[in-house]
């Protein structure tokens, strides 16, 4: 799976750190054998290889910098899958009142497609609770249609089409959207169904 402003052979200029982004995660080929990760806090020494499959994920890659800058503020969290002794894939997300938000998501590519993406979505979900943080939301490029199939498929939705969001290209963004237990909002729009047709074709 890509990342959450990255996935796949993403197309994109320059983005500040701050703006949501998802790696191509090459949803709807087959999937390989699925490998067990060990999903824990980021370390200074994970950003080589970090910076790696940040590289590898989006044309226009954060730089070392853009990370340090990031993972410096209080409510900025980073994370990494590792397999073995290897980090195969990383994300960041800042905490909020009542919510997630990812901000860079992404999986080496010599990994994807087996279930780490997957397993790094299902850590994000087991921080939520009825009674504090109830959401997950994320912005997702409106031509990165692997990412929006593979966020669909960990039962996020598209809610909200952000006009322009991408500085660099004037891109739309889609934002979408996990709510914890049965709580699914009120906010769907035809851009779900837009998701949900090209999945059944």
């Amino acid at each position: 799976m890509k990342a959450t402003r990255k996935l796949g052979a993403p197309t994109e200029g320059h983005r500040a750190p701050r703006r949501g982004e998802v790696a191509n995660m090459n949803a709807g080929r087959t999937e390989k054998e699925q490998a067990r990760v060990h999903i824990r806090w980021m370390i200074r020494r994970d950003m080589p290889e970090v910076l790696q499959t940040e590289q590898q994920s989006f044309e226009f890659a954060w730089t070392e910098e853009d990370f340090l800058r990031c993972l410096r503020q209080r409510n900025c969290i980073g994370m990494v899958a590792e397999h073995g002794e290897k980090v195969v894939g990383f994300m960041i997300y800042e905490l909020h009142k009542n919510k997630l938000h990812i901000l860079n998501f992404a999986v080496h590519p010599a990994w994807r497609r087996h279930g780490v993406g997957a397993q790094m979505v299902a850590k994000l979900i087991s921080k939520l609770s009825s009674h504090r943080r109830t959401r997950i939301t994320l912005e997702v490029r409106e031509t990165n249609l692997c990412a929006q199939l593979f966020f669909h498929r960990q039962e996020f939705r598209a809610i909200r089409v952000l006009r322009a969001f991408y500085e660099d290209s004037g891109e739309d963004a889609f934002l979408m959207e996990y709510r914890f237990g049965d709580d699914i909002g009120d906010e769907m729009d035809e851009t779900v169904n837009r998701i949900a047709q090209y999945e059944e074709n």
